[in-house]
Parts: C-alpha cells; structure tokens; sequence
C-alpha cells in the first residue's frame, strides 16, 4: 500500500476589516467613524459608543500605513545598529523607543554587522518605507552619503558617533576618555603589560578607545608599543575574545597575562570564559580583566566584570528627541556623554 504526500494545506487569508466596515456594522456613515477615530470630541457619546463596539466586534485595527499616506507624514522612525544582539544597543533601543512612545512613534531597527553593503540595504529600505527620520551608527567614518538622505527630506542623527557630515545632529560617549580611565586604572594596578582586545579601527569606537589607552600610558611616561599589545578581533563578541584569549594562553605555555583590556563586555566575557576553561579559578583570578558598556551581566558574573559605563538609555532617549528636534525644522544639534568607569573584582587584586 502506498500513501501519497500530502502538502500543506493553505487557509485563505481573512480580509482585514476596513472603516467601511466598521461604519455598516455601527450604522453610520465613514466620515463619523473617521471622526470617532481621530477627533472623538466631535461625535455624541451615543454614537462614539456604537462605533467603539463595532471596532471590537469586527477586531477593527486602523490602516497606519495608510493614514500616513493620507496625512503625507510618518510616524515611523528608523535606526540602524551594530547589532541589536550586543545588550548595549538593546538598552539604547529602548531609550530610543521610550522617547517615540511619548509622541506616538514607532521604531523599526536593523542591524548593519558593521557592513557598508548592509547598512546601504537597510537605508535604502527604511527610506523607501517613508520613515519620518533615521538614528544611524554609522559603518565607517563618511557620513556624506547619510547628509545625501536628509536633503531629501529625511532626518537622520548620528548615534554613537561625533560630528559627521554638516547638518547632521549627533550623540556620542567620549571614547578617548574612556580607554584612558580603563588603561589608567590597569596601570594604577601596577600592571606593567596590557593585552588590548579591541576590534578594527575603521570602527570609530575602536579607534578612540585605542587613543585613549595610549594617553594613559603616556601620561605615565611609559611607551605605548612597549606597554599595548592590541590584537584585532574578527567580530565583537564572546566567542572571539574567548578564541583570541586562548590563543593567547596556549602561546604563552598556559599562562594568563596580567592585565587584559577589552573593547566591550562581550569580549570581556569570553576571556573569562578562556581563562576559566584554561585553569580553572585561579586562572582567571590571578588575571585582571576591564571590559566596557557595564551592560547589566557585569556585576552578576562569577567575577564581577570591572567596566566602563555608558548611559545607554539616556543616549538613545537624546538622541529621538533630536531627531524630531530636526525633524521639525530645527539647527543640528551635539550631545557628548562622559563615561564612567565602575569597579568590580575582575581587576582588583583580591577582589
């Protein structure tokens, strides 16, 4: 006996309820349901009621695409990361999310993986959806291509980037500071070699960070080449710092440098991981680690990750708030956020 395969069956699609509907079932006319909709002061408590139960019988969600045709306005609003993985673009996703709530934005993200081709893919999508303005990390240090698209009418903010292209609004952290007070607490130790983990320096976060280690170690009068042994990471994540870090380890006959420096928490948390699977406890004790972000893991890891702090939702929130500072017309404006740098065990001995 034989059976035949049986592929998936489709179920014809419901048609989504539209106005015309809502006003058949309610009994009145579509400019009253419009009004129910937009201006409700306008329409008897009678009638506003029968069109509300309506909308819930029918499960009556409106059209925002395409109101916002109607209208010839947007209430989107687009931002392109790193990557949303790294839980410091999350918590600087929300700030930027919490701002649009309070005007009724939504926000549409993506993830550019610090690719020229993709960030282009994902611009030219968010500008043809007709979003009401752009939050870009950008990939590399042009932004000329990004002051291209608010000239033709869409605002866009640099975010977790200095001043770019004219015209162009922009939010960032001091980064130079912020390698500085890493390096300068490791040397503050009384490390004398720090392994720097850091990623390409065509990333302007990198580049900075980079920076500000080398003003720390000669603020102390020593030889950035001498004292820095940066390695380049392929990505910015755990499973790079742990294979960069135990690539390091098995190098040096199984032993842990004295201080390691890395360019954020994820890295800092697979060279935990390294150490810890390299020698166990002592491994990574006897090793000083300073990540950056201070994401909220930090302080819950088995050692408490020592890390530089950026205020991720208070710069997603300024940044929103000006992009519909631009939006509406007005002059660029810049906002730089200092770091801080927040101790924990991972870099203090005995800690």
């Amino acid at each position: 006996m034989t059976s035949a395969r049986v592929g998936p069956v489709s179920t014809p699609r419901r048609r989504r309820p539209s106005v015309g509907d809502v006003a058949r079932v309610a009994g009145v006319s579509v400019g009253t349901v419009s009004n129910v909709l937009n201006k409700p002061e306008l329409v008897s408590p009678e009638t506003r009621d029968r069109v509300e139960g309506a909308i819930k019988e029918l499960s009556f969600v409106r059209n925002g695409r395409a109101r916002q045709l109607r209208q010839g306005s947007s209430t989107t609003v687009g931002a392109l990361l790193l990557d949303i993985r790294n839980p410091f673009f999350t918590d600087v996703a929300r700030g930027i999310e919490d701002r649009l709530a309070v005007d009724d934005l939504t926000l549409m993200l993506g993830s550019s993986d610090d690719d020229p081709r993709r960030e282009s893919k994902f611009l030219r999508l968010f500008e043809e959806h007709g979003v009401l303005g752009l939050l870009v990390v950008p990939t590399t240090h042009e932004t000329k291509h990004l002051a291209a698209i608010q000239e033709r009418g869409v605002a866009v903010v640099l975010l977790d980037a200095p001043p770019g292209a004219a015209g162009l609004s922009s939010v960032w952290l001091d980064d130079v500071a912020g390698g500085a007070l890493a390096a300068g607490h490791l040397l503050e130790q009384g490390h004398e070699r720090i392994v720097f983990l850091n990623g390409p320096h065509s990333i302007r976060q990198c580049q900075d960070r980079r920076e500000g280690v080398d003003r720390a170690v000669l603020a102390v009068g020593q030889d950035p080449a001498r004292v820095v042994e940066e390695i380049t990471l392929p990505r910015l994540d755990a499973a790079a710092g742990e294979a960069a870090l135990a690539a390091w380890v098995a190098a040096h006959g199984g032993a842990a440098p004295a201080a390691v420096f890395c360019v954020n928490d994820l890295v800092a948390i697979g060279v935990q991981r390294a150490l810890r699977r390299a020698g166990g406890f002592a491994l990574l004790s006897g090793c000083a680690v300073v990540g950056y972000d201070d994401i909220d893991i930090a302080a819950e890891l088995a050692v408490p990750l020592t890390s530089v702090r950026q205020p991720r939702h208070e710069m997603g929130h300024e940044a929103a708030e000006l992009l519909l500072r631009q939006a509406a017309g007005e002059a660029e404006q810049h906002t730089v956020f200092q770091p801080e740098l927040v101790v924990r065990a991972s870099s203090v001995p005995g800690g």
